[in-house]
């Protein structure tokens, strides 16, 4: 059967669902067929959280609804259609054996497998593919390239300043408002004893009829993946987003700031903004998100270092892990620079533990599809860089769970930030700490039988155990980082004996813990 001719083939993905984007952009519909995909393979490559898979699918299906409304035409292939292949590879090739596009634009995709998958079927089929620039960055990874072209180490700092110069963000006559360019001494306060101010609960978003028939779909599909659906009220559309944008702004952006890294029992949300997923599918562009942080500053809601503090997190870690990602791969999942080797532990996908803040983290995550900046880094993530996973299993589990975990920004915050397994490309220094450190940022310590000031004993606190043996494992590589010296000094009041039976303890206590 001879392939129906069209002129131009846009492949949407499944993380770049913005009707607005580059890719529509004078482009008349009568010429335009786009090509989407519901298929397995994206939420079983890692063993996907149900979460996560529900609301991939719930924004793809409303977006396919609002771009068929503006008269486009469009091929939208359904996860239980009864020819589906499972892969995006197979699907596409499905269709393309029966058109036959003068042109295939695709906006960048955000990881590089898939990349990979559609310049092998552009090449096999002698069909010019067109990588469209994803304008939801205020940068280009070539910008990222020049910037880090002869520099032996990368560093967010240098990055950020350059990034908010460039664009004008809080910034006035060439110098950054309040004459710094961070507030992070303000902005890393815990809540004390008493705990947390007066909170609001973020905005809702009951799932209408078309989001109700995906979870039913994933309950039937995946009834196997972990997490739960109960609680799903996520914003898939650009309107809800921008909703739980204004509502952020409003309502937790004020005091964001001092309490950005503080963490509570039973208190998911605090002061945290629920829009990283919107983002990360595209539904929200880092310029309106900016310009609104901006705009409540300078209209006196918003005290200065809240605001930089959360735009910090967007024009800075943001742009800054998307530039280490392409530049670092497709070799950058492989690194385990300090040779890690102990499979992730079985608690990951139970939350069965007896560390208070490991099981309070672990089910959050599973119940929700989420947990903020410091419970991933400093719960989660320093849990498993101090038992010794391999990171790319570390890396494996954050990308299934989370429901805004999208690969070029999820691996650096974990293979470099989290896990140091990148040997310090991305960070200046591994991110440990003993269980003091979790004591004086969240009440999770009153909670739980271990004692965080402790390493021996019976009420030793397997974190702070962990952490003193995991500075004498890696001495020699850590002796030669400067911003490790404190810690190491430190180190040194453990006798030989002492640190032998700190060994012994943190090798039991991984046994406890193994699969």
């Amino acid at each position: 059967m001879t392939a129906r001719s069209i002129r131009n083939l846009l492949i949407v993905l499944g993380d770049q669902l913005d009707p607005g984007a580059a890719l529509f952009r004078n482009l008349d519909p009568e010429g335009v067929e786009i090509f989407m995909a519901e298929v397995r393979e994206e939420s079983t490559h890692v063993f996907s959280s149900k979460t996560r898979i529900a609301f991939f699918l719930s924004a793809m299906r409303h977006f396919a609804e609002g771009i068929r409304q503006r008269g486009f035409r469009i091929t939208y292939i359904r996860l239980d259609d009864p020819l589906n292949t499972g892969t995006l590879e197979g699907e596409l090739a499905r269709y393309l054996d029966r058109v036959s596009p003068d042109r295939v634009l695709v906006t960048a995709p955000g990881e590089h497998r898939v990349l990979m998958v559609l310049r092998k079927l552009a090449a096999e089929r002698d069909l010019a593919l067109e990588i469209v620039p994803d304008e939801h960055f205020l940068t280009r990874v070539s910008d990222f390239r020049q910037h880090a072209s002869g520099r032996r180490q990368l560093r967010l700092e240098y990055w950020y300043r350059e990034v908010r110069s460039r664009f004008g963000i809080l910034m006035e006559d060439g110098r950054p408002l309040g004459d710094r360019w961070n507030f992070d001494q303000d902005n890393r306060k815990s809540f004390g004893k008493r705990g947390p101010p007066s909170l609001v609960s973020p905005r809702a978003f009951p799932p209408d009829g078309l989001t109700r028939e995906v979870l039913n779909l994933v309950e039937h599909q995946f009834k196997d993946h972990p997490g739960s659906l109960e609680a799903f009220d996520w914003p898939v559309t650009p309107e809800d987003a921008r909703l739980a944008l204004h509502d952020f702004v409003q309502c937790r952006l004020p005091v964001f700031g001092a309490f950005q890294d503080a963490m509570w029992l039973g208190e998911p949300w605090l002061f945290h903004a629920r829009i990283s997923a919107a983002m990360n599918l595209k539904l929200l562009s880092v310029r309106e998100v900016v310009e609104a942080c901006e705009n409540a500053f300078r209209d006196g809601q918003v005290p200065l270092s809240s605001a930089e503090g959360f735009i910090r997190q967007i024009v800075g870690w943001r742009e800054y892990v998307r530039g280490v990602y392409w530049t670092s791969m497709p070799g950058y999942l492989d690194q385990n620079g300090l040779g890690h080797a102990h499979a992730l532990p079985e608690v990951y996908w139970t939350g069965n533990s007896e560390l208070s803040c490991l099981r309070e983290a672990v089910s959050q995550t599973l119940k929700l599809g989420y947990a903020h900046h410091i419970q991933r880094l400093m719960v989660l993530g320093l849990h498993a860089l101090l038992v010794g996973v391999r990171p790319f299993e570390v890396h494996r589990w954050f990308l299934a769970v989370f429901i805004d975990a999208v690969e070029w920004v999820e691996a650096p915050n974990v293979m470099g930030m989290s896990q140091y397994a990148d040997s310090g490309r991305m960070a200046s220094k591994p991110y440990v700490a003993s269980g003091r450190y979790i004591q004086k940022m969240s009440n999770y310590c009153a909670h739980c039988r271990f004692d965080p000031g402790s390493a021996l004993g019976e009420k030793a606190c397997p974190i702070t155990t962990l952490y003193w043996e995991f500075l004498s494992r890696h001495r020699d590589l850590l002796k030669e980082n400067p911003r490790m010296s404190l810690s190491l000094t430190h180190l040194e009041r453990f006798d030989a004996d002492t640190l032998a039976q700190i060994h012994q303890k943190a090798d039991i206590y991984r046994s406890s813990i193994s699969l």
